[in-house]
């Protein structure tokens, strides 16, 4: 009987230290996603910046799972609305601007993470490619059908003559994607090793 309570109150402290090293992690994580979603908000490529803020996302996903991948996509999508970085948007539609900033970032973490999650048996360097590839690509993605969804009418004022979907691929986020994309590729390397690393200290595979 005392065995069995002993064993208990072990499994209930390894529980409790694993949720203070997923709180402590998904804290530092978030942080690091605050600090360079505002630094990219003064780097722009185009008329807006680009996100550097999508390999901590990865490394959150990884680590964490699906919930952690979107929760550091909502926390990069809060930033960028608090950073100033969709004001054009939001003195057109509050709603409009809401739902593509919080959709777009969110569901950029969620895929990225399902991606790796998938791959990551297989091959984890892939599954970090994949992944690094998913999130520009769900991010822009959806930004594209938000545009076309809620402000169609202002980038038809905005493109000039030029087609609305054309416009905005070559003058509104064309740039910004491949910026996006070859950095979370440059930094494949290095993600890999912030997992395998992180997993070390976490005790975990």
């Amino acid at each position: 009987m005392e065995e069995t309570e002993k064993k208990t109150a072990l499994s209930e402290k390894e529980k409790n230290r694993g949720y203070v090293s997923v709180i402590a992690g998904m804290g530092v994580l978030t942080a690091i996603v605050v600090v360079l979603q505002l630094m990219s908000s003064v780097i722009h490529f185009g008329p807006f910046s680009i996100t550097l803020a999508l390999t901590p996302i990865i490394v959150g996903g990884a680590l964490y799972g699906l919930k952690g991948g979107a929760w550091l996509g909502l926390v990069m999508a809060v930033t960028v609305l608090l950073s100033g970085d969709a004001a054009a948007f939001l003195a057109v539609s509050i709603p409009g601007t809401l739902t593509v900033v919080l959709v777009k970032s969110t569901a950029a973490g969620l895929l990225a993470s399902l991606v790796y999650k998938l791959i990551e048996k297989k091959n984890v360097y892939l599954a970090v490619v994949a992944a690094g590839i998913a999130a520009p690509v769900v991010n822009t993605g959806l930004f594209i059908v938000g545009c076309m969804t809620f402000f169609i009418d202002t980038i038809n004022e905005w493109s000039g003559g030029l087609p609305a979907l054309e416009f905005i691929i070559t003058g509104m986020v064309g740039l910004n994607f491949i910026v996006e994309l070859f950095v979370n590729m440059a930094l494949s390397a290095v993600t890999v090793t912030l997992i395998g690393y992180a997993r070390k200290m976490l005790g975990t595979r």
